[in-house]
């Protein structure tokens, strides 16, 4: 990616207001705003570039190896637009490595591919180190055990309290105590007041005196 004269101009400016904070002119703030569009499209443009010859140097390197000159030409112009080789292409350049281009761009992509992989291994070793960094560790002879609230004894205690408490039976009252038995028979109505017995009807009429 290659910079003209007037967009190295507004790089400058720009890089100048980052350094030392000052308000900026509206001039300023739009060629700022189009370099940032036109980075943008490069950044498209070039993923493009990148995606094409990817796709047509994995055609050329299954032709191989009467494709070879192709091959290499691609290969060549895919790295300088960023592209990272994989194994197939160390395995397709170890083939062909009696060509003297091909034994150039197989050191050159042997290099490449060390330096990822040593990225790799110092990502890892720093997220691991972040890892132990975050998790705390307590020494053996530190860590004391304590008892936690729970267990058996705190089954048994709520047990304890769930069960109803035994409420003592209630007195019985003025109308639930039984009345004591009397001394003696209450008489009965027949006995307080005795039925009269009728009176004796005569057997003979009275004899009426004649008058004489």
């Amino acid at each position: 990616m290659a910079f003209g004269v007037e967009e190295l101009r507004v790089l400058r400016r720009a890089l100048a207001l980052a350094l030392n904070p000052a308000p900026a002119s509206a001039e300023d703030v739009q060629d700022c705003l189009r370099l940032a569009e036109s980075l943008d499209e490069a950044m498209r443009e070039g993923a493009r570039l990148r995606a094409f010859l990817v796709a047509d140097l994995g055609r050329y390197r299954a032709a191989l190896p009467g494709t070879a000159a192709g091959y290499l030409t691609l290969l060549d112009e895919a790295l300088g637009a960023g592209y990272r080789p994989d194994p197939d292409d160390l395995a397709a350049l170890r083939a062909l490595r009696g060509n003297p281009v091909a034994a150039a761009l197989l050191d050159r992509c042997q290099t490449m591919a060390e330096q990822d992989v040593r990225a790799r291994l110092a990502r890892g070793a720093s997220a691991r180190g972040t890892a132990t960094a975050v998790t705390p560790t307590v020494p053996a002879s530190r860590a004391r055990l304590t008892a936690l609230p729970g267990g058996l004894a705190a089954e048994e205690e709520r047990a304890a309290d769930d069960r109803p408490e035994k409420q003592p039976s209630p007195k019985p009252g003025p109308a639930q105590q039984p009345s004591p038995a009397p001394s003696r028979p209450i008489p009965t109505p027949g006995e307080v007041f005795p039925r009269r017995k009728p009176a004796a009807s005569p057997t003979k009429p009275p004899q009426q005196l004649a008058a004489g």
